[in-house]
């Protein structure tokens, strides 16, 4: 007789089932920043093409839509290191992902309205984030001091903060590109001093 686990490993989703969450997260992300969290569901179910069905299969109540769009976002920027880091030289891959940071929080200013419509408020979800976010940032702040590309003292919570204080200062419409122009100018000021 065969004995079985008594914890079998959970099983992945089916591909189909996958590419339909997938597409039910784009669908309420570009819903929620048109119409806030009042977006209507069913409308977003017919906008991805699935059921109403599927759609609260994989999220059964709206805050755990809205939590799923906002949690997703974080885990492509968090994925993103990986993907740079095997691509791009270090100094490179750093800057890519930063500029990258810029289209998250600029995504997370629009989706702002609905997240703070989730039971218990945006908090707990932002504290959540800030470890895959700063991982991800430390882990390609150390590539690039390992390979010289910048100071040694260079610090990957000093440039996080840096990028997040421009956007809560940046009020105009006008931020998003001062930000990147930022990721340039702090890529500059971290790499190590020439000899005169």
């Amino acid at each position: 007789m065969i004995k079985r686990s008594a914890q079998a490993a959970p099983r992945k989703p089916r591909r189909d089932a996958q590419r339909n969450r997938e597409r039910i997260l784009e669908t309420a992300k570009a819903a929620f920043t048109r119409h806030g969290a009042e977006a209507s569901l069913d409308e977003i179910a017919k906008q991805a093409g699935v059921g109403a069905g599927t759609l609260y299969r994989h999220f059964p109540t709206r805050d755990a839509l809205i939590e799923a769009v906002y949690r997703s976002d974080v885990e492509k920027l968090a994925a993103a290191e990986g993907r740079f880091a095997a691509a791009m030289p270090p100094i490179e891959a750093l800057r890519a992902w930063m500029l990258l940071l810029v289209d998250y929080i600029a995504a997370k200013h629009i989706i702002a309205p609905a997240l703070n419509s989730v039971v218990g408020g945006p908090s707990r979800l932002y504290e959540s984030s800030r470890s895959s976010i700063h991982g991800a940032m430390q882990s390609l702040v150390q590539r690039a001091k390992a390979s010289g590309d910048i100071r040694r003292d260079a610090d990957a919570s000093d440039l996080l903060r840096a990028m997040i204080g421009v956007s809560l200062v940046g009020s105009g419409s006008d931020w998003q590109q001062s930000a990147k122009r930022l990721v340039d100018i702090l890529i500059a000021g971290s790499q190590p001093e020439k000899p005169t």
